[in-house]
C-alpha cells in the first residue's frame, strides 16, 4: 500500500460570501487570501478535468492566486504523460470521472512522485478506493475559489 503525503488542511476553514469592508471578518479574508496568494506562487498546480468550463473556472482561481497551471488536460493519458514528464509539480486536482474512465492510475501516480493532491467530484466517497479514501474530495458543484483557496494550505514545502 502506498503512503500519503503529509497534507496541511488548516484552510479548508472557508468563509462563505463577501464579508463587509472594514469588519474582522473581512480583514480575515483579506489576510487568508495574501496568505494564498504567497503560497501558491510560482507552485505548478495539475488540473484534470473532462469538463472545459469547470476546468477553465479552476484555472482562473489558481491562477488569480499565483500559480502556475498545468493543463487543464481532461483524459488520463494526457494527465499520465504530463505527471511522467520531467516537470516539476506542487498539487493536483483530478476529476474522479473523465469522459467514462476513473482517474485512479492518475492517482496512484502522483502519489508515487509525492505529489499532494484533491478530488473533485460529483461521486459519493464510497466511490473512492480504499487506499484514497483520506484523500480531501470536493464534491460537485462547488465555488472554483473557494478550492483555489484551500489548495494553498496544502502546500509543505517551499518553493525551490
Amino acid at each position: 500500500m502506498l503512503s500519503t503525503p503529509l497534507l496541511n488542511l488548516g484552510c479548508l476553514r472557508i468563509l462563505k460570501g463577501k464579508p463587509n469592508k472594514g469588519t474582522e471578518r473581512h480583514r480575515e479574508v483579506v489576510m487568508r487570501d495574501a496568505e494564498g496568494e504567497r503560497a501558491l506562487a510560482e507552485r505548478r498546480v495539475l488540473i484534470v478535468e473532462d469538463e472545459y468550463f469547470l476546468a477553465d473556472d479552476m484555472a482562473q482561481a489558481l491562477a488569480g492566486l499565483g500559480a502556475e497551471v498545468v493543463g487543464p488536460v481532461p483524459t488520463e493519458d494526457k494527465a499520465l504523460a504530463l505527471i511522467t514528464g520531467n516537470e516539476p509539480l506542487d498539487l493536483a486536482v483530478l476529476d474522479i470521472n473523465l469522459k467514462g474512465k476513473t482517474v485512479f492510475p492518475v492517482a496512484e501516480a502522483l502519489r508515487a512522485r509525492g505529489v499532494p493532491f484533491v478530488f473533485a467530484t460529483g461521486y459519493a466517497a464510497v466511490s473512492v478506493p480504499a487506499e484514497f479514501r483520506n484523500v480531501p474530495r470536493w464534491e460537485k458543484p462547488f465555488d472554483p475559489e473557494d478550492l483555489a483557496e484551500a489548495l494553498s494550505g496544502m502546500i509543505t514545502t517551499p518553493t525551490a
